[in-house]
């Protein structure tokens, strides 16, 4: 394979989020004994998600399959307040894993729809996460993909609007039907901030920076993964010739040449990555180009906290001893879900 250089976007790869629900659901594999069940999948990966089922964890897409008592994880991307409740009615511990942005999302969704609104939420029919933001308000949100669906609404120019999105889309497709309902409804609102993850924008921004100077580009992650998808979609739009998304390194082209740029999705690990990279075998090695560091950080679900500390306090007693696992969760901040997920393959 003839790539004179690899040029890798930073920031890539797991976002704080994911960070977050990946370490959450190892904690409940520690702390129970398989099986431990999982409402969808943990983040949008394929080697994440098959990590975790070596481990006994089961991923079901409806809470009545959960055992009654048995530990159950409620996904990243949000579930329908519905879902919760089932969820919390069936006697097991429950975690909820969504990322905080999402449930941001949620809340707007339910103050903007209890005060009239019509929302008008822009999302990928079917997701995960736009399933469960339309579930919070399902008489009062209006689906959208493209500029067309906001033509065709059944809504008046004047009628009360708020405008709301699936965290994990591209900025591209995004500003389009923004604009194009801003153009239909003048009135509209929309929160001060984004409803775009910072995560998503930052991936995007950095494969734009260096897509001028690539080839190719080769996105990584996994087709169900939303945000992934936007990465592909961003390189064909900065004008890359060819642009590949692949799940791992045995699905990178062999005829890929010159400088090759290489991304990741929000849920792609960092091992694969580097097993891309090392694929490709630049000649003249890889060059990492950073356009912002990210520091953010989501603590562990409370639920979690509040299991593991018990757990701790329990051993504790029973030995009158400290034990391994005492003070872990006030260093979670410092250690990697990629580091997580190595141990749990090892």
């Amino acid at each position: 394979m003839p790539v004179d250089r690899v040029l890798l976007a930073s920031p890539r790869g797991f976002c704080a989020g994911v960070e977050m629900a990946i370490k959450a659901l190892a904690w409940m594999v520690r702390v129970f004994e398989p099986p431990v069940y999982c409402y969808h999948q943990i983040v949008h990966n394929e080697v994440v998600v098959n990590r975790f089922r070596q481990l006994g964890v089961v991923f079901v897409d409806d809470v009545s399959e959960v055992p009654e008592g048995a530990p159950l994880m409620l996904s990243a991307h949000g579930s329908a307040p519905e879902v919760v409740a089932e969820a919390r009615a069936n006697g097991g511990v429950v975690v909820d894993a969504v990322c905080p942005l999402v449930t941001k999302v949620h809340h707007e969704v339910k103050v903007r729809a209890g005060k009239g609104y019509n929302v008008v939420y822009v999302g990928h029919e079917g997701h995960d996460e736009a399933v469960g933001t339309m579930a919070v308000a399902p008489d009062s949100v209006r689906l959208v993909e493209t500029e067309a669906d906001v033509g065709a609404l059944n809504l008046d120019a004047d009628a009360p609007v708020a405008f709301l999105a699936q965290t994990t889309l591209s900025m591209d497709e995004w500003a389009g039907v923004r604009d194009a309902a801003q153009e239909r409804f003048p009135s509209m609102w929309m929160p001060t901030r984004s409803d775009l993850c910072f995560a998503t924008t930052n991936r995007q921004s950095a494969l734009k920076a260096i897509a001028r100077e690539a080839e190719a580009f080769v996105v990584i992650g996994s087709a169900n993964s939303s945000n992934t998808v936007a990465l592909e979609k961003t390189a064909r739009s900065a004008g890359c010739a060819r642009v590949v998304r692949v799940n791992g390194a045995d699905e990178v082209p062999e005829n890929l040449s010159g400088t090759v740029g290489v991304t990741a999705g929000a849920s792609a690990p960092e091992e694969l990555v580097w097993a891309v990279v090392n694929r490709l075998a630049p000649v003249n090695g890889a060059e990492v180009v950073t356009i912002t560091n990210e520091e953010e950080y989501f603590p562990p679900p409370r639920e979690l906290r509040d299991l593991v500390r018990g757990a701790v306090a329990a051993v504790r007693f029973s030995l009158m001893a400290p034990t391994e696992d005492e003070g872990v969760l006030t260093d979670d901040r410092v250690v990697a879900a990629s580091d997580v997920l190595d141990t749990l393959a090892g």
